[in-house]
């Protein structure tokens, strides 16, 4: 499958998403966690797969009618180390090259530096209560500041 081909199933299935799930729970007030959204496209087929990261935040505002999360949360963690976790066979993603994986956390970096208002890193090489808190901690600052809702 092409890069382009990849980017443009993606962005179909967050349109759809985006228009069947994420949107009416908004809309009913409720908080929407999700593990994945256009952030992955950047960062997957922009920095990584040499797609256009500003043409790929494009195309996913158009694809999910503007609507971007308040908080995104990036758990870095050294490939070596994210490899070592993964506690099951690789899929096709995490089958690539290293360089590959090497491209996606640096694109995932280079993008929270770019919009830290809405993209934090959190350093998940440190034991799991403390990531935890972390997170806790980012989720309950855009909380009390009335973003979450």
């Amino acid at each position: 499958m092409t890069v382009p081909c990849e980017m443009l199933l993606f962005m179909a299935s967050r349109s759809q998403l985006a228009a069947d799930v994420i949107r009416p729970a908004l809309e009913a007030g409720r908080i929407v966690v999700a593990d994945r959204y256009l952030l992955a496209n950047v960062v997957y087929q922009g920095h990584a797969g040499g797609l256009d990261p500003e043409q790929l935040w494009n195309i996913g505002r158009q694809a999910t009618g503007g609507l971007l999360p308040d908080l995104t949360l990036v758990l870095d963690l050294p490939i070596e180390k994210a490899a070592a976790r993964r506690g099951r066979p690789a899929d096709h993603v995490e089958s690539r090259a290293d360089n590959y994986h090497q491209r996606v956390r640096e694109g995932f970096l280079t993008e929270a530096q770019r919009h830290p208002d809405t993209i934090r890193v959190i350093d998940a090489d440190q034991p799991v209560d403390a990531v935890h808190q972390l997170i806790r901690n980012e989720v309950s600052r855009v909380l009390a500041a009335g973003q979450g809702s």
